[in-house]
């Protein structure tokens, strides 16, 4: 039975994701544009990141810092006035449009719609057996601990989110967790870390 939900899961993310970036190709080009004509840089912001089984891939973003911040320290200690973060930047991440380009990961097979977010290998390594547990399935472009408090959850209470979806994991915590999402998304919860905050995604 589990493997069938496996099968409906993975059928579910390609279908969605072809869908969605067809659909929203003319968006992708309105905030591309934006983004080039307001700073300097690429477009997209890639960087490598372990996927199942620790696996690398290159995770697709829109750029939302300036070009000479961006680096591997991206996603660490990102607060709301943070001013690496250009105009159109503190936009895309205010309403999680920097997140898009994912769903070419999602085609791509590198990620699911849904599951524990993809982290740096630098934290992969430094993994206990507990820990590795959150890389037994596809990394998500939203999940368990995304809706549960986002940034500004410490570090170990993603990991306990992450191992907790990995070990329930059903069709119906998908959709639980797409719903709560949109609510996340609207009220615009946990955008940033709270200062004391071990590390992050």
């Amino acid at each position: 039975m589990r493997k069938l939900q496996y099968i409906v899961k993975k059928i579910f993310d390609l279908s969605v994701s072809l869908f969605l970036l067809v659909i929203l190709t003319p968006l992708f080009a309105i905030l591309s544009l934006l983004i080039k004509i307001t700073s300097k840089g690429p477009v997209f912001f890639v960087q490598e990141r372990g996927g199942k089984n620790g696996k690398p891939f290159k995770i697709i973003k829109f750029r939302t810092m300036q070009e000479r911040t961006v680096d591997l320290d991206i996603d660490y200690e990102i607060s709301e006035d943070d001013r690496r973060i250009t105009r159109i930047g503190l936009i895309l991440r205010e309403m999680s449009l920097d997140e898009l380009p994912q769903l070419i990961n999602v085609v791509k097979g590198d990620m699911s719609l849904i599951g524990p977010r993809p982290t740096l290998l630098s934290q992969i390594k430094d993994y206990d057996e507990t820990e590795k547990k959150r890389l037994i399935m596809l990394p998500g472009i939203t999940g368990l601990a995304q809706v549960s408090g986002r940034n500004s959850l410490t570090w170990p209470e993603k990991i306990k989110y992450d191992i907790y979806y990995v070990e329930n994991w059903s069709l119906v915590l998908d959709i639980k967790i797409m719903i709560k999402t949109i609510k996340v998304i609207i009220k615009r919860e946990g955008l940033y870390e709270q200062r004391d905050n071990e590390a992050k995604l």
